[in-house]
């Protein structure tokens, strides 16, 4: 009798584990990872069409070299500063918004060149190269929708009882950093165009 009261006890303590948090803390973690990935993946599609972007608008606008120019130097630096999730930190995260926020201004800039010289926008090269651009700048939002909402669940996990008891005497998790508002903006907005 008193094998299986201590057989009851260690099933019950052993699904109770379970539904704190064992399973689902690394999971979570593993979202995390996941939809950064994405925004990194999303990131890496809009540094790679920003050449064909420049390379079509240049051969039309020799004029607006500056402009061109900004556009290529601040995509140079944007893919120099890459985020580890393994090594996340607010730093970091900064840094990285910091570098696809320029990026996304001198997108902002090309935009307006765009407006002021007809004969580019009616290429349709250039056209399509900005829906493209259009489209991943959607793809850049949605996925870092998905990264947001991937850390609060994390965080939540880490951080709100009984997941956060069993975070504390397994994993022992940090909260993780969350996408600041400040460089949100400029790296969320797709490029304005400015008639």
């Amino acid at each position: 009798m008193m094998k299986s009261l201590k057989l009851g006890l260690l099933v019950v303590l052993a699904l109770s584990l379970g539904a704190c948090g064992v399973q689902s803390i690394p999971q979570a973690k593993n979202d995390v990872e996941a939809s950064l990935a994405e925004v990194t993946n999303q990131y890496k599609r809009r540094s790679d069409l920003i050449p064909n972007l420049v390379a079509t608008v240049k051969g039309y606008a020799k004029h607006e070299k500056e402009t061109l120019e900004s556009v290529i130097e601040a995509r140079a630096k944007a893919t120099q500063v890459t985020v580890d999730p393994q090594k996340l930190n607010p730093e970091t995260l900064q840094k990285y918004q910091q570098s696809q926020g320029q990026l996304a201004s001198a997108l902002g800039r090309l935009m307006v060149v765009a407006e002021r010289y007809p004969n580019l926008k009616a290429d349709q090269n250039f056209r399509d190269l900005q829906a493209q651009l259009e489209g991943t700048e959607n793809r850049i939002t949605v996925a870092r929708n998905r990264n947001i909402e991937a850390i609060k669940n994390f965080n939540n996990q880490v951080t709100v009882p009984p997941t956060s008891w069993t975070n504390s005497l397994f994993y022992k998790f940090e909260k993780l950093p969350q996408w600041t508002v400040q460089n949100a903006e400029s790296l969320e907005t797709a490029p304005k165009v400015e008639l």
